[in-house]
């Protein structure tokens, strides 16, 4: 909390006056009068001007608040005080001293609250607003700064970094009377502020001032205030959607001044208590505001019905004729009546001899499924003690010559103080005993701002300060009390002064407490934010006139903003005389309006439909568009059911949908329903052509469904008997067959109308119930050709037993070649007669379907078998193996496609579903209608499912055999403690179709299915696992270790092996890692993750349907999802689960050299000197496996490397690091004593041995150690120089506890007592071994674990599992002593070899220092970094090294990089420097090549290629602090240090496929040359602000779009984003020495002129140690440069 202390002004202050835009002066003399001579009294700045508006007198810097004391309870609470500073005073009784107080309520929603520090004020008594019970728990999206003089807050957004809210703009002004707060906004597009008339829904930023306090006056277009109160506002902040909501909550009498991008309040009352509302997209922020201020109520379903009133039928008599005439037309749903039902407008009464049967005339009603309402105003004389507002001393006894009287239409009354309890109950058993007597279906409640027609009361108002006070809103008549109550008058919630424009919100509190048996509905004028929970609205008796036609869009538009989306406007207006052009076209517009009521006054010609001739033209078109309404009533009903729920607007403004286009903004002459139903009207006389504004999508015409223009201005024909009505593509709207009632129209079939998108998708929802309570949702999702039906909730019966008679799809390309229903059990296929094509309209209609039940509709065009899964994925497949194999044979000439495919029901089938809070469990059993797959793989006929809703944003399903224990990876996953059983907190869904059995994951926030396995092919055998699953989109990453040509995949069949081996990359070969995690996104631009924890050999197949099929050899089906839903935080959630990456030493972030092949020691030392001569900067040198004697761990070559330890030491001593490799596999051919390593494995027995049964000896191969004694013939071939000269190895078994204490004390004795390192590079532990299996290549055991019955495509696959590595048979011990086959493990071995390697360097070195290991799995990220192997000096590498780069960044592993130059073959001069470019950006940047091949270093290739090279790693040198800061925040938070660009801008599609560029974090986009002779490379630029690094210059205007960049030879384009701000430091030879001169910041300014970053800094090789790690932002400066 903040506290803030005041000063008493001081008189004759000379004004400190700023140089400041026009635009941000704030008014210091509110008033018209305003002079040179009133500024200088009270201390403000004089500046005549000649632009209109603008304030000639406006605050200086004297006037505002100093804080004199600041503290933070705890992390979501500041407090502050705060002194008034020495000013004159503006209207007297300023407070001295205040307190401020903030509270971050969650991560979207900011409180702050300005008052008194030492004496209570009024503050709305709101009964629903209220702090969160707990903390917010994920990270905030705002932050608050505080500003110490003159007191000021800024609200910043965190990402991207942008000032929201800022009130430093003008000072705090806290007089008793006067309240004053001003701030800055971040644009001009502010919506909201009521109630008034707004001619525009975006306001008018020049200078507008909005007074804001009930008033019982006419909607005819002035700026003065109206019925409600609503003090909130939304800002759409840019094209990104991003936007933020502003509450005040306080109920006095107020105006609010817009200036350009600001805005000021002036309250007289209360406290300022504000809520700020941060958001991704508009819609998000009426969620906010809506869950503050109370969801809005679901009306009644008869109450989206047509509706009919006037004031002044006359009589009964004449009521009815009205009701039979649109009876007669088919119309209405609902009547009112008026006041002139009352005894002389008495409430609670009738008149008994014109409306003597009134309670008849509710019968009549109801008989014919019609429904009536009736009005209540304020009341005449009291009986009832103690329920009426009373006069100032809150005492006086309620009697007629001192109670608080006035006149409203009974003449002399009394007012009821509904903040009365005793007045609520009064209130409740009066409506219900006059129920009893006309049986009324809801209330309309009026007049109750509270409405007077006398000034104040009979006896007139006291001169006090509450009815004059000092300053005075620009409230109409310029008088408190005008048309209302005196001010001092008293409620039990305080003064009237306080609590006028509570009236009306407390009066609909009362009446909501009287409940029908039915649900029912208020209806209000007046209102405060929070009525929508309870109550509907209509704005109020406009008139019949073509401005007040067009005034109602935007009117509505703002209400749904308030969260009062039941509203409407008077049909025809209110006053005067409707013409019937206009009443036609406000009929037309009318029925789209959420409350749909023609209304109109006294003395008025009738203006119902039927008034106007049964065939006339008015009529007609009436008819048709109410029968339209009544058509999407269901779809109606459900956006109803979804602000309820969700918060969402029903009646949606252009811009809520379509942000990113900047021509939406400000439409508002059209609107929607929801997300896809654009309305169109004509509001001008004489007009036939409507310019319209046509929003990016696909649009069908809704009456004639055909495609329309899209993303430009077009000029309707909209005759007059027509408006524009049109259906966005993506959308499914439920609609029902139309009738006169509701009543009768809900008996009535229902249909679906599908109107495709770009995709060919659609999706849609339908609430259902009896009208009156929740009970059945269903949800509709279509995409590419299958339409899926879910009930979500379903406890509702529809006694008609309701059918969607009929399915309409608009946008199909052909006539479909089949449509099949299934209801999960069975399926049907649809006759010619129940489907209908028409190519003209391209529209497809079928039929039928009951509600209320899960569908899938599929129906089959020219791309029918692309859902062809493969049934026999091995060779060698024909007509009759497929056959037997109960499958599919159709010949195909699309390439890969299968031929033999499974039928559709082929798989599982659902026997059991048990559902619980926290997931669902499933029994399976095989449908034996189709004959097993494999005789060599026993099929397992009973599976056992269940899905756990792991947390909010990720969730779990295990498919496995209940009846015995198969092998499961013992990978240690951090999950949450407890699932997430709260279904409101889940972000996804989850179904179950029953046959085929498949899991659908579904995202809530867009009814996009994420992973969809209802498909055929589930197989589960003892060794074949295989499941498939649809895909959302064609955007799909990652799986691994494989090169891949390209980041996203290709999906046209290609098929991929996962088996860890010792392969150097190259096109689908399996290679050293496993990584069964994929990203993919969705059309909504979402992105979610699935990894399959499964460590048997395996592969994936992708289909363009698109689809995925896994296979693997055994274990279970174990998929974890995480629901992001950006790229970014997939990776976050993804790492929180398999573990962060490791932090790495800062100086492992240097550049490092190595090969295979160094002769001696002497050679390292020379190349050192060499480095160092040119000056280029190098931190670490390795020593492959040269320096060993014979290749063995633990070993030191002492005749060609006896100097290698002195040399390390003078290295080290200069700053150096060194590392050296470790292969897991033990020489077994020593003497005896003579290779400890080899004697104290054998003794504890960690080595790999056969399984008991089947011997007692280690399995043994041969790797890189050499029999002793020998000399080594290279002139042989491989083979036989494996035969001859390698050793036996053993393979340490890494699972054993007993094995990572071994390895460590190896790996500490190396260190004590041969030499010293710091890092250590462990290889070949895939594993890889040069025989097959063991020595003799005889593997003992099983033989279908060496070559299993499937075998997934790897290579060699014709040699069987263990070809270059271990029998299958082979067995480990876990940790927990299960035994264990290497067949079920053998992915894990490098995984089980990084954890003991990374301790035991800790241990050793009792510093971090870092571990790079061949062979990973997810998790190994958590230990130790990643080389992408042994690649080959070729062009095609470097981009494939970012492609890997990329990919391990989202496995977790994020310190990764290629062998620069290549590993195999001799590098080329241009190709090389280029990559040595590329590879100054590598998180770990190694030069490294193989023995025999020339030196590729940068010094071996003359002067120029070092000058190039050093000045490229001087540039990584300099931006290392920004580097290690990116390294720290992936082991933090998951973060992705080399980034592709879709993870930043993944709104722009066009990122989604760019592997030729990458980012360094958010904000260094590296653009490299990857081609010879390449002098122009062209490169993307992202939408935003970017900065040539080079030259510091702003890139050209040219964004989100492709550019040519110069890439001369000795340069490599770099671009540094705006809105960023970089850490770094002058470099030098190494890191040991740059980490000694001073830090800087590269500051790059986006648009706006502000710029954010961090720093990580500690000692860069700790363990455990203190660190710093700083935030730096830059606001609004001056410059827009870097």
């Amino acid at each position: 909390m903040i506290i803030l202390v005041l000063l008493v002004s001081v008189q004759n202050v000379a004004p400190e006056c700023p140089s400041i835009p026009y635009g941000e002066r704030v008014d210091c003399f509110p008033h018209p009068d305003a002079s040179e001579v009133s500024h200088s009294r009270y201390a403000c700045c004089w500046s005549p001007v000649d632009e209109a508006n603008v304030p000639w007198c406006f605050f200086s810097k004297n006037h505002g608040y100093s804080v004199v004391s600041e503290s933070q309870p705890d992390s979501t609470h500041i407090e502050a005080r705060l002194t008034r500073m020495d000013a004159p005073s503006l209207f007297g009784a300023d407070i001295k001293e205040l307190i401020f107080y903030a509270e971050m309520q969650t991560e979207n929603r900011l409180r702050f609250k300005i008052t008194d520090a030492n004496q209570a004020r009024f503050e709305v008594p709101h009964e629903h607003v209220q702090a969160p019970s707990s903390p917010p728990t994920g990270p905030l999206k705002y932050r608050l700064e505080l500003i110490q003089k003159p007191f000021g807050l800024k609200v910043w957004r965190t990402s991207p970094e942008k000032l929201l809210f800022d009130t430093t703009i003008g000072p705090l002004v806290f007089a008793d009377q006067y309240l004053q707060l001003s701030a800055k906004l971040p644009s001009h597009n502010i919506y909201g502020l009521g109630e008034h008339v707004h001619q525009t829904f975006r306001h008018d930023t020049n200078w507008r001032t909005w007074p804001i306090f009930t008033r019982d006056s006419f909607p005819n277009g002035g700026t003065h205030n109206l019925y409600g109160h609503y003090p909130y506002f939304t800002c759409l902040e840019n094209e990104s959607g991003q936007s933020f909501g502003v509450f005040l909550m306080n109920s006095n009498a107020m105006e609010v001044t817009i200036q350009p991008a600001a805005i000021t309040y002036r309250t007289i009352g209360g406290v300022l208590d504000f809520y700020i509302l941060v958001g991704d997209t508009p819609e998000a922020v009426v969620d906010e505001f809506t869950q503050l201020i109370g969801r809005p109520f679901i009306p009644p379903y008869w109450s989206l019905g047509f509706q009919l009133s006037r004031w002044d039928y006359g009589s009964l008599d004449e009521l009815k004729k009205v009701v039979e005439r649109n009876r007669q037309i088919g119309l209405p749903d609902v009547q009112y009546t008026d006041i002139d039902y009352m005894e002389d407008k008495k409430i609670f009464t009738y008149d008994m001899e014109k409306f003597k049967e009134l309670p008849q005339f509710a019968d009549y009603m109801h008989e014919n499924g019609q429904k009536y309402i009736v009005i209540l105003v304020t009341l005449d004389r009291g009986h009832a003690a103690k329920v009426w507002v009373t006069e100032p001393d809150g005492n006086t006894l309620i009697v007629k010559r001192n109670s608080h009287t006035s006149q409203v239409w009974p003449g002399e009354t009394v007012f009821p103080d509904y903040t009365n309890q005793a007045c609520v109950d009064w209130w409740v058993d009066e409506i219900s005993r006059f129920h009893k007597e006309v049986k009324h279906d809801a209330l309309w409640i009026d007049m109750n701002e509270v409405a007077n027609f006398v000034q104040g009361s009979s006896k007139g108002c006291a001169e006090n300060k509450l009815n004059y006070p000092p300053f005075t809103p620009r409230i109409l008549d310029n008088l408190m009390y005008s048309k209302t109550l005196c001010m001092d008058a008293k409620h039990k919630w305080g003064n009237h002064y306080d609590v006028h424009s509570l009236y009306g919100y407390s009066m609909v509190l009362a009446t909501e407490k009287y409940v029908l048996t039915n649900r029912s509905m208020v209806f209000t004028r007046s209102s405060f934010p929070g009525v929508g929970k309870y109550a509907g609205h209509w704005l109020g008796d406009n008139a019949a006139n073509w401005n007040d036609i067009k005034w109602a869009i935007p009117g509505m538009l703002e209400f749904n903003l308030f969260g009062v989306p039941y509203i409407g406007a008077d049909i025809c207006g209110f006053f005067d005389d409707s013409p019937e052009e206009l009443c036609r076209r406000w009929m037309q517009v009318g029925a789209f309006y959420p409350f749909s009521r023609n209304h109109n006054a006294q003395g008025y010609k009738d203006q119902d439909p039927a008034a106007y001739g049964a065939d006339s033209l008015l009529v007609k078109t009436s008819k048709h568009y109410l029968n339209i309404r009544y058509t999407l009533l269901p779809y109606l009903y459900t956006l109803f059911y979804k602000a309820h729920v969700n918060g969402e607007t029903v009646l949606r403004p252009m811009m809520h949908e379509f942000y990113s286009d900047s021509e939406t903004w400000g439409v508002h002459n059209q609107f929607l329903w929801g997300a896809h139903l654009l309305i169109t009207p004509v509001l001008d006389p004489g007009v036939e052509n409507v310019e319209a504004y046509i929003p990016d999508a696909i649009w069908y015409d809704f009456e004639k469904e055909q495609i329309t223009d899209r993303k430009e201005k077009v000029n309707l024909n909209l005759p007059a008997d027509k408006l524009g009505l049109h259906l966005r593509g993506g959308a499914i709207l439920p609609a029902q067959r139309p009738d006169i009632t509701t009543t009768y129209s809900r008996r009535h079939p229902m249909r679906l109308i599908i109107a495709l998108d770009d995709n060919n998708a659609a999706s849609g929802e339908l609430f259902w119930d009896d009208g009156e309570s929740r009970v059945i949702s269903d949800l509709f999702l279509l995409d590419q050709d299958v339409l899926t039906m879910h009930v979500t909730h379903n406890g509702y019966t529809d006694p008609n037993n309701l059918k969607f008679e009929n399915i309409t799809v608009m946008g199909v390309t052909g006539a479909p070649v089949s449509v099949l229903v299934s209801d999960g059990t069975t399926t049907n296929a649809l006759t010619e007669s129940q489907v209908n094509y028409d190519s003209t309209r391209k529209v497809k209609e079928c039929s039928i379907l009951e509600l209320g039940k899960n569908y899938t509709v599929n129906w089959q065009d020219k791309y029918r078998n692309s859902r062809h899964f493969d049934c026999y994925p091995e060779a060698g497949s024909d007509q009759a193996k497929c056959e037997a194999r109960g499958c599919i044979w159709e010949p195909s000439n699309v390439p890969n496609e299968p031929w033999c495919y499974y039928p559709d029901t082929h798989g599982y089938i659902t026997s059991n579903v048990v559902e619980t809070a926290s997931g669902i469990t499933v029994d399976l059993e095989r449908n034996t209608a189709f004959p097993s797959q494999r005789s060599q793989s026993r099929d397992i006929s009973k599976l056992r499912v269940e899905i756990t809703y792991l947390s909010g944003k990720s969730l779990r399903w295990k498919i496995f055999d209940p009846s015995n224990a198969r092998y499961e990876v013992p990978l240690p996953l951090d999950l949450p403690a407890m699932p997430e059983t709260e279904e409101n907190n889940r972000l996804y869904r989850v179904q179950i179709n029953n046959k085929p059995f498949g899991i659908q994951v579904i995202r809530k926030d867009t009814e996009e299915i994420i992973w969809d396995s209802a498909v055929p092919g589930l197989t589960f055998s003892d060794q074949l696992l295989e499941i498939s699953t649809l895909l959302p989109s064609n955007y799909v990453y990652g799986f691994g270790e494989t090169e891949h040509p390209i980041y996203k995949h290709d999906l046209n069949y290609h098929k991929y092996g996962l088996f860890t081996k010792d392969q150097p990359p190259g096109h689908k070969l399996n290679s050293y890692g496993v990584h069964p995690f994929y990203m993919g996104l969705e059309k909504s631009k979402y992105a979610h993750g699935v990894l399959l924890l499964n460590s048997n050999a395996m592969d994936v197949t992708f289909l363009p349907t698109p689809a995925l099929t896994y296979r693997t050899v055994g274990g279970i089906l174990d998929f974890y999802m995480v629901m992001g839903p950006t790229p970014e935080a997939v990776v976050q959630q993804y790492t929180e689960m398999i573990g962060r990456p490791v932090l790495p030493a800062y100086w492992s972030l240097g550049f490092q050299l190595c090969r295979y092949g160094y002769s001696n020691d002497a050679e390292i030392a020379d190349l050192y000197r060499d480095m160092k001569a040119a000056k280029i900067p190098y931190d670490v040198q390795y020593a492959d496996i040269d320096y060993m004697e014979r290749q063995m761990d633990f070993t030191l070559d002492k005749v060609n490397f006896k100097g290698l330890p002195a040399l390390v030491d003078n290295m080290r001593a200069e700053g150096m690091r060194f590392i050296f490799i470790l292969d897991p596999a033990i020489a077994a051919n020593e003497t005896k004593g003579s290779y400890p390593a080899f004697d104290t494995g054998f003794e504890t027995d960690i080595f790999i041995k056969w399984p008991p049964e089947l011997s007692n000896d280690i399995v043994w191969g041969k790797v890189w150690p050499d029999y002793p004694n020998i000399t080594v013939d290279n002139s042989l071939d491989w083979d036989t120089q494996v035969e001859l000269f390698r050793a036996f190895v053993a393979f340490p078994d890494f699972f054993k506890s007993s094995t990572a204490e071994w390895w460590a004390q190896q790996i500490k004795d190396f260190y004590n007592n041969v030499m010293k390192f710091d890092g250590l590079w462990i290889d070949m532990n895939e594993p890889a071994s040069f025989v097959h299996g063991t020595v003799g290549e005889k593997c003992l055991g099983d033989p279908a674990l060496e070559n299993p019955p499937y075998m997934p495509p790897l290579e060699s696959m014709h040699r069987g599992l263990n070809h270059k590595t271990l029998c299958m048979n082979s067995e480990q011990i876990l940790a927990d002593g299960t035994r264990v086959k290497h067949y079920d493990v053998h992915n894990l071995y490098g995984w089980s070899h990084t954890k003991p390697t990374y301790d035991a360097l800790l241990s050793a070195t009792e510093k971090r220092g870092v571990v790079v290991t061949r062979s990973t799995y997810p998790s190994s990220g958590r230990w130790a970094g990643h080389w992408l192997g042994d690649n080959y000096s070729a062009w095609d590498q470097l981009l494939k090294s970012i492609i890997g780069m990329m990919e391990f960044s989202i496995f977790g592993i994020p310190y990764t990089g290629a062998d620069i130059c290549g590993f195999f073959n001799p590098a080329q001069y241009e190709m090389c420097l280029r990559w040595m470019q590329l590879g100054a950006f590598y998180p770990f940047s190694r030069n490294h090549n193989t023995i025999n091949m020339p030196r590729q270093d940068p010094v071996a290739w003359g002067p120029e290629f070092a000058a190039i090279s050093r000045d490229v790693l001087n540039i990584r040198y300099t931006l290392l602090p920004y580097l290690n800061t990116l390294m720290y925040e992936a082991h933090a938070h998951g973060n992705t240090v080399v980034r592709p660009l879709l993870h930043e801008f993944v709104s722009d599609e066009n990122t989604w496929s760019i592997d030729r560029q990458f980012l360094w974090g958010p904000a260094l986009l590296i653009t490299a040359a990857l081609d010879p002779v390449c002098t122009q490379k062209q490169g993307y630029v992202p939408n935003a602000r970017w900065y040539d690094y080079h030259t510091v210059s702003i890139l050209s205007a040219l964004r989100g779009q492709f550019m040519n960049m110069d890439t001369p030879l000795s340069k490599i384009n770099l671009h540094v984003r705006g809105g960023h701000i970089l850490p770094w430091q002058k470099p030098e030879n190494n890191t040991h020495y740059s980490r000694l001169n001073p830090l800087g910041l590269l500051v790059a300014l986006d648009d706006g002129g502000s710029a954010h970053g961090s720093l990580f800094w500690d000692d860069g090789e700790g363990i455990g140690k203190l660190c710093m790690f700083v935030s730096v932002c830059v606001q609004e400066w001056e410059s827009r440069g870097m």
